[in-house]
């Protein structure tokens, strides 16, 4: 998702690259890449060059990178502008290089980093520059992030390479195993879109699905629920709830208090889940709720920091 001053958000797809084989060519990127995951014949190859929310493939991420860039500002702007990039709390240095150093090769004149539960408070409103605590539980699609903010800053936090993808994963693993039946990545995320839920519930949500039949090869047709969908998933939602009460050990005692007053905010594209606030509150008995348009919250949060640039680069920007 890419923001500009005076525009808003101009870009918002998938971080999928198509190449062509042998030259490695860049054939599409983005949502024109996404619709080829699963089509392609064998002189085409896709990528999700972005692992949980880091560089898996740095050649592709600089490549994609520089299309998003040139998409945004024009390819024939000769002006290299300054970059705003969310990261996860819990990126190594090598990882945090590799981000800087992509950014630049790909036409940024200025790169800033931020840490990703800064820029998703500051998208739901949260205001970080109180003295009270407030928790965000940002859950992406590779990452979960889960901090405490006050007074501008990270108090204390957990990051966790669970979230939406694999929420993904689990869902084609379950119905693998239940049902003998292969289904696709994109198939799965519909799944999940469409009927999936943190918590069983009597009234079933049901979804018509096609995939190939492990014994036979055939294709064939299969209904799933969100029942299912919430059991495939809990796993990952308890390391959620895991790294949550990780947090909480570690939270000062009037911070917590603040938390447990106010309740848990919640935003990501996959806080979209539903009964996922319920889930939270009947795991951790704290309220939890979902951000106002939550899977734009890290985007807003870039947009406030891209709008007031100069009073963010002498508090919460890092420039490499």
């Amino acid at each position: 998702m890419v923001f500009l001053p005076d525009k808003g958000i101009v870009i918002n797809e998938p971080t999928v690259v198509a190449l062509r084989r042998p030259d490695n060519g860049v054939l599409a990127v983005g949502a024109e890449a996404k619709e080829m995951v699963g089509r392609t014949p064998d002189n085409i190859v896709t990528y999700k060059p972005l692992k949980d929310g880091v560089i898996a493939e740095y050649y592709i991420t600089q490549a994609m990178l520089k299309y998003f860039i040139a998409k945004s500002i024009g390819p024939f702007n000769v002006f290299r502008p300054e970059v705003v990039i969310s990261v996860p709390a819990g990126i190594t240095s090598t990882e945090y290089r590799a981000v800087m150093n992509a950014a630049r090769e790909a036409g940024a004149r200025e790169v800033y980093l931020v840490k990703e539960p800064l820029l998703a408070s500051l998208g739901a409103g949260i205001p970080i520059h109180s003295s009270e605590g407030n928790m965000i539980v940002n859950i992406g699609g590779g990452t979960t992030e889960v901090a405490i903010i006050s007074l501008g800053g990270i108090v204390a936090w957990a990051s966790r390479r669970v979230a939406g993808n694999r929420f993904d994963q689990a869902v084609s693993e379950y119905i693998k195993k239940k049902y003998g039946l292969a289904i696709g990545e994109s198939t799965a995320e519909n799944i999940k879109i469409a009927v999936g839920s943190a918590l069983p519930n009597r009234t079933k949500l049901e979804a018509k699905i096609r995939g190939r039949d492990l014994l036979s090869g055939l294709p064939r047709d299969l209904v799933v629920n969100s029942n299912e969908v919430a059991e495939a998933i809990n796993p990952y939602l308890i390391e959620i709830m895991d790294a949550v009460q990780s947090v909480f050990n570690v939270t000062p005692p009037e911070l917590a208090a603040d938390i447990m007053e106010k309740g848990i905010i919640l935003s990501g594209g996959s806080a979209q889940l539903r009964n996922l606030d319920e889930f939270f509150k009947r795991s951790l008995g704290v309220a939890a709720y979902i951000a106002e348009d939550p899977f734009f919250c890290v985007a807003r949060g870039t947009a406030t920091i891209l709008n007031h640039l100069d009073v963010y680069k002498r508090t919460l920007l890092t420039k490499r």
